[in-house]
């Protein structure tokens, strides 16, 4: 029941989804134009050449058999028939060879447009507004546009071959009609109308499959989920203790036996398409059969004559599958490459070359929050309510709550990654909407709780920049960082990759060193402010304090804003605020709130409790 509920709701969502944004012949014009723009012309000039040599090599194939019989049914000379043959056969060998040559050459660069898509959809994904990351259509849109482009096999590659089939198709059509005109029109009617029902019911049928997807899928999902579960490491000593293999593959056969019965319904469902083909294949043949019989006997048409018509029917019939296969290919990638093109042109909520630059850079910028409200697509309430908070020049600002309080969405008002619901963020008085948001960014240094360790030399990790790094800069920076004698003790010192999931000899930094590596690249940066958010929470209280106060030495003179639960961690910063209820509940020195004796003293107090009791624990 739970299936058939799943699959109801699932063909609901898709009867209800949205026209493609771009027809069919749009966005196979979109490629060309992008081949033409990505300097990959010759797959154009390729893919043409290939369907003329695919018409010409069916051309030679379909001639040489008639024209050696007729040789044979006139008497001609035995050099003669030999140079029909000789002829004949280079033909065949230089039509293949140029195929084969044009077939290798034209993949390459069918691969490098196919590239130059992903190339503007990474693009994309790193540069739209910040808010787009967390909209359901566009993480959707991205996925589906991914999966588009990521392989040979995919749209975004395999619509030229289509678009070359197509092409082959047409005009091999357009070569047929008028060849069996001159023979007898009825039978282009008669080729044209078997051959079109046959492939639509043929086609109805043999789509039973994707008509029933979603049923289809669901066992799949089922049977891949379970299969995961079975192999998940983290779940091997559940499975272990609580006995639950017998389970896990009791639920497995059951959803691979109502797989297996669904494929069952489909394979019954194809034999009858089978029979159909096979049954408007005989009509044809048969009908073709008879009438060009019927004019060879009154003396219509030669033996040869015979043949080559008998042979281009079929040939025609081909044609007109191959179009009609063609559109209806071409129709299925359209798809997929109007969702890629959506993607792409996906609107932007931030101002970005149209918005003021930012170029001169200073020191001493204030941001102010100014009556700042903020709540998150499809919540019931406010994240933040009513913030009036100034951030003033060289100031360390501390950022405390419970989690979960709104401190981090605090933070991306600040750094511009988020827009308020109401209210403003000012830079020196001025709404940063009116900025470019790039330029706005180059004033952060931050270091998040979930940082990036980017697959690259040490180097490049603390610049954030594959060329122009100022390596003296970088190792003062390592050296600020107290990490200077850990990389140099190094082999590779700063050319030492980074990251195992790319370079198998990248050494692997404890997490205190990778903490010390962000302080590095937030210090290599030198923007006017520098925002940390609970990025030493995996340490323990004490090394997290020591790294916080790391931090302020090390920014001295620069707006601060830390964020952490541990309230001991922050006590050194100019002024504290404490966030309870969507709002700003407590704000003051540390020795303020605690004589204040509110919520921040409360909590800091049964934190000191805890790291007391367990520093007596570990003394124990």
């Amino acid at each position: 029941m739970a299936s058939a509920n799943n699959a109801m709701s699932l063909k609901a969502k898709k009867e209800k989804a949205p026209k493609p944004k771009y027809n069919m012949f749009q966005n196979a014009w979109f490629m060309v134009k992008l081949a033409w723009t990505a300097k990959e012309k010759k797959v154009i000039i390729l893919s043409l050449l290939a369907a003329g040599l695919a018409v010409a090599n069916n051309l030679v194939n379909l001639y040489v058999s008639p024209t050696i019989l007729s040789v044979l049914e006139r008497k001609g000379s035995v050099s003669e028939l030999l140079w029909t043959i000789i002829a004949f056969t280079a033909g065949i060998m230089f039509v293949s060879a140029a195929s084969s040559y044009v077939n290798e050459n034209k993949l390459y660069g069918r691969i490098s447009v196919r590239t130059e898509i992903i190339k503007l959809l990474n693009h994309k994904a790193a540069t739209t507004s910040y808010p787009n990351l967390d909209h359901d259509k566009f993480k959707k849109l991205l996925a589906e546009s991914n999966e588009a482009a990521g392989s040979n096999s995919q749209a975004t590659e395999a619509v030229w071959e289509t678009l070359t089939t197509l092409i082959t198709n047409l005009i091999g059509f357009l070569i047929y009609v008028n060849m069996l005109t001159a023979v007898q029109p009825v039978l282009i009617l008669v080729v044209l109308v078997t051959t079109t029902a046959g492939y639509f019911l043929g086609n109805y049928l043999k789509g039973y499959e994707y008509r029933h997807r979603d049923e289809k899928s669901e066992y799949v999902k089922q049977m891949e989920y379970l299969s995961g579960q079975a192999k998940d490491w983290s779940a091997a000593k559940d499975i272990r203790i609580f006995g639950l293999r017998s389970w896990i593959d009791d639920l497995y056969n059951k959803a691979m036996g109502a797989f297996m019965a669904f494929r069952q319904r489909a394979e019954g469902v194809y034999l009858w398409a089978k029979i159909i083909d096979v049954i408007f294949a005989f009509l044809r043949s048969g009908i073709a059969y008879a009438y060009l019989t019927i004019q060879v006997i009154s003396g219509g048409i030669s033996a040869a004559g015979f043949l080559l018509y008998f042979t281009a029917i079929s040939g025609f019939t081909t044609w007109v599958t191959g179009i009609l296969s063609g559109f209806s290919t071409l129709y299925k990638q359209s798809l997929d490459i109007s969702i890629v093109r959506e993607c792409l042109e996906y609107p932007e909520i931030f101002r970005f070359e149209d918005g003021e630059p930012l170029k001169a850079m200073k020191k001493d910028y204030e941001i102010k929050l100014e009556n700042v409200s903020f709540r998150y697509p499809g919540a019931q309430k406010d994240t933040l309510t009513n913030i009036n908070l100034t951030l003033h020049p060289g100031e360390k600002l501390a950022v405390v709550g419970l989690n979960g309080a709104g401190k981090t969405t605090l933070v991306k008002l600040i750094c511009g990654y988020l827009d308020p619901t109401q209210g403003k963020v000012l830079l020196d008085g001025r709404d940063i909407r009116d900025f470019n948001r790039r330029d706005y960014y180059e004033m952060f240094s931050a270091v998040f709780q979930n940082f990036s360790l980017l697959a690259g030399t040490v180097a490049v990790n603390v610049a954030q920049s594959e060329t122009d790094i100022n390596l003296d800069r970088v190792k003062g920076c390592v050296e600020k960082a107290s990490l200077r004698q850990k990389i140099e003790s190094l082999p590779d010192g700063y050319e030492t990759h980074l990251n195992r999931q790319v370079y198998e000899d990248a050494t692997m930094l404890s997490g205190g060193e990778i903490q010390r590596l962000m302080l590095a690249r937030a210090l290599y940066k030198d923007a006017p402010f520098i925002i940390l958010d609970e990025p030493t929470a995996a340490l323990d209280p004490i090394s997290e304090s020591e790294m916080y106060q790391k931090y302020n030495e090390m920014t001295s003179g620069k707006s601060s804003v830390y964020i952490s639960h541990r309230l001991a961690s922050t006590r050194f910063c100019d002024r504290i605020i404490m966030i309870d209820k969507a709002g700003i509940c407590e704000e003051g020195t540390h020795d303020e709130l605690l004589r204040l004796g509110g919520k921040y003293a409360g909590l800091y107090e049964v934190q000191s409790k805890y790291y007391q009791e367990g520093a007596r624990e570990n003394e124990e």
